[in-house]
């Protein structure tokens, strides 16, 4: 028989992530692991934390192996359908919710939604935003919807699916617009290491120069923007200067990056004049 002591003591993961799958297993909050760390364990929770451990060895992100990932204050549901939300890529949504924060009732448009974090996160923030979230992908729009649900208090999320801005309602316009593409380059080797081996790759990648669905994106962003609109795409690290000239070829102004809190440039954007 274990207690959760020992059961920790001889796991060979990183002490942290030991510990949340062992919390997951056992419904536990972290200071139960302190008060009843003596406690005898049942035989099916050992076995199911061996389990998850041998998984997480093998490479499996933690987010997928409890379903659940904190993101922007909220927890989102999270399957091997969707990107695994960041913490870098709260950014994004404060620089939206500042582009935003002098506008009634605005609309906002997160192309690529995935786990709808940013959408969600976004809408949490303002209630009074109406937020389109578009997805290709079925199975994640239907991951969104469900953090959707659980998430917010009013409907202020349309689910959308479409290959970015394609099956969207030409006659809107928004204030803001918001994505994170793929934007990892074909061959990359980071897309053969850790967690991203485990994540959809159409979400990872554009399976060319890591700058497609970006030009994509700034080509036809414009056309939805509403007068003095802007647009924040996230991007890789050393992507800042090519998606800066993007934005500026296709007539954007003030257009400048944002870094996170490693001081990488990790968001571009700027306005439109419409």
């Amino acid at each position: 028989m274990s207690d959760a002591a020992a059961l920790l003591r001889a796991c060979a993961l990183p002490p942290l992530e030991a510990r949340i799958l062992l919390m997951h297993v056992l419904g536990w909050r972290r200071t139960e692991l302190i008060t009843r760390d003596r406690e005898t364990l049942p035989q099916d929770a050992v076995a199911r934390f061996e389990a998850l451990a041998a998984r997480r060895s093998n490479g499996e992100p933690i987010a997928q192996l409890i379903g659940k990932r904190e993101f922007f204050g909220l927890e989102f549901e999270v399957t091997p359908d969707v990107l695994i939300p960041r913490p870098e890529t709260e950014l994004l949504v404060e620089l939206t919710l500042e582009a935003i924060a002098d506008a009634s009732n605005p609309r906002v448009l997160d192309l690529g939604t995935g786990t709808g974090a940013i959408a969600i996160s976004i809408a949490h923030a303002r209630p009074d935003a109406r937020v389109w979230a578009v997805d290709r992908s079925r199975a994640a729009l239907d991951v969104a919807r469900g953090n959707a649900s659980r998430l917010l208090k009013s409907g202020n999320v349309t689910f959308v699916e479409s290959d970015w801005t394609a099956n969207i309602d030409p006659s809107l316009r928004f204030e803001a617009i918001v994505s994170n593409p793929p934007y990892i380059a074909s061959g990359d080797p980071h897309l053969e290491q850790g967690d991203l081996r485990f994540e959809p790759r159409g979400a990872l990648t554009d399976d060319a120069d890591g700058l497609s669905a970006i030009r994509t994106i700034v080509d036809n962003a414009p056309r939805l923007l509403a007068h003095d609109g802007a647009l924040w795409i996230e991007h890789g690290y050393d992507q800042a200067e090519s998606v800066r000239a993007l934005l500026t070829a296709r007539g954007f102004s003030d257009v400048h990056s944002m870094r996170d809190l490693a001081g990488i440039e990790r968001c571009s954007g700027g306005r439109f004049a419409a």
